[in-house]
Order: structure tokens, then sequence, then C-alpha cells
């Protein structure tokens, strides 16, 4: 499994060529949207409860063996963590995958949903894919190699974050007023929406995407796994922006994130650590 903290920054240069890396990953996630798709709004879509509450539906156990079959043949040495069937593997390369996240949405019929695969390599998200088929978007990107969306043409357009450069004019997405109470955090979420000149819940990978593309200068939350951010982690990099834990580390296993445009970082740092 990945480690507790990063021994280098998520966004350290890499020496070698991610190409194929990427190219792989996408294809996986041609693979995955494939299989979620085939039971998505489905009348009979088969739902359980996991140990920890929260619903599996059978189609992210599918596609996360849709993503597993192609791996197994194409990297075999590599490692995979996936949010349905663990661990397993060598850990210094290591595929991190959440088929649906999103799942209540994905049972509910509701679109706003996404696959999401990385590959990170020492414990460093290198290569990130975050897939939303049921509205047709995609974002990918690798370390060196920038960060890239699909358009309506059928182009890539490469993502920048914004410049927006004071936190009065910033727009930001904190997740959920419940993350944020039952994490301790209500008094840092009030300065920070008292601060701003937008707020909004968006919920789940698609705000990452939306600072990756500009829309947005500040996403954070709490309770997420591995999982939940390793692929969102290079796709902001490469944008421009800077990913942290909540507390301003380089790790995926804290159980919170904090992305942002990177000029605010500090600035939004501060604000929330304020007393």
């Amino acid at each position: 499994m990945t480690s507790s903290s990063a021994a280098t920054p998520f966004d350290a240069p890499y020496e070698g060529d991610l190409g194929a890396e990427l190219e792989l990953a996408l294809r996986l996630a041609d693979a995955a949207d494939t299989a979620s798709m085939s039971r998505f709004d489905a009348a009979d879509l088969e739902v359980s409860t996991k140990a920890d509450a929260t619903h599996v539906t059978e189609a992210d156990l599918a596609t996360e063996r849709a993503i597993r079959a192609i791996l197994e043949v194409e990297r075999p040495g590599d490692g995979v963590f996936g949010e349905e069937y663990g661990v397993s593997g060598d850990a210094q390369r290591q595929w991190i995958i959440d088929p649906i996240d999103g799942t209540a949405n994905y049972l509910k019929g509701i679109p706003m949903w996404t696959t999401l695969i990385a590959l990170a390599i020492d414990g460093i998200p290198r290569v990130g894919v975050a897939s939303q088929p049921a509205i047709g978007r995609r974002w990918w990107a690798a370390t060196g190699l920038g960060a890239w969306t699909n358009t309506t043409s059928g182009a890539p357009r490469r993502l920048a974050v914004s410049s927006v450069a004071t936190i009065a004019e910033s727009s930001v997405s904190f997740q959920s007023i419940g993350q944020w109470r039952d994490a301790g955090e209500l008094d840092a979420l009030e300065r920070l929406t008292s601060a701003v000149w937008r707020d909004r819940g968006y919920g789940d990978a698609w705000p990452y995407m939306l600072l990756a593309e500009g829309r947005l200068e500040f996403v954070a939350e709490f309770g997420v796994k591995e999982y939940d951010i390793a692929a969102l982690v290079p796709i902001v990099t490469e944008a421009g922006g800077r990913f942290t834990s909540y507390a301003g580390n380089d790790s995926l296993s804290e159980r919170s994130s904090l992305a942002t445009n990177r000029v605010l970082h500090d600035a939004y740092l501060d604000l929330l650590r304020a007393q």
C-alpha cells in the first residue's frame, strides 16, 4: 500500500517517460467506461452495503475487475490498490483504482460519478485519469506531460488553473457541511465561505476537475481514502495547481485533501488555521 507520507513533493519532476503508462491508463478508462455504463440507471441494479455502511453496486465490482484484468496481462509485475478488491503486488509501482467514485449518485441514476485510475511510483501519483462517461467527459495527466481534457470537437485541450490571486475574488468548493462538522472544522469553513467570492458544494471528483480547468480556486474534503484522490493529484499539479492534505502535507493517507490554484495555497492554509 502507498506510504503514509510522500518522501518527495507531489509535483516533483520525474526522470523517465510516462507516455506508455498514460496511454495504458486511458485504455483502462475505456474498458471501465464500457463496464460502468452497461449498468448505469438499470432498474434491476444490484446494490449491497459494505461493512463500513457505504453502498457497493454490481457495477463497482465489474468495473474494477475490468481494469484489473487488463493490468494482469499488461503490467503483471505492478501492484494494484482498488477500493473493492484491496491491495495486491508491489507497492513501488502501484495502480490505484476507484471504479466508481460517487456510488451514491450512480445507484440513484445521477450522472455525476467518476472512474479514477492512477499510477503511483514510489508513493507519488504520476499518472491520473478521471473519466465521467455518463456526461461524456474525461481528464488525464502524467508528470511532465501536462493535464488535458476532451472537447466536443474531439481534440484534447490542455488544462491550466486560474490566475486569481486574492481570496476575496476566489470561488471554492467545500464538498459538504457534514464533512467539515465531523472533522471539527466548521469554524474554519465559516471563515472560508465568509472570505471568498463564491462557495458551493459540488462534491466528489468533479470540483477538482473544475479547479484544473481554471473554474475554481479551492477544493477541500475529509474522509477520503487513497483511491479517492490519487488520480486527481497529477491532473491538478500538471495544470499548475497545488495538492496537499488539509494540513498542507504531500500525503495520500491523511484522510483529507486540499487543492488550489497554487498561488493562493498558503493563504488558504493561513485562513483555515486562523483562530
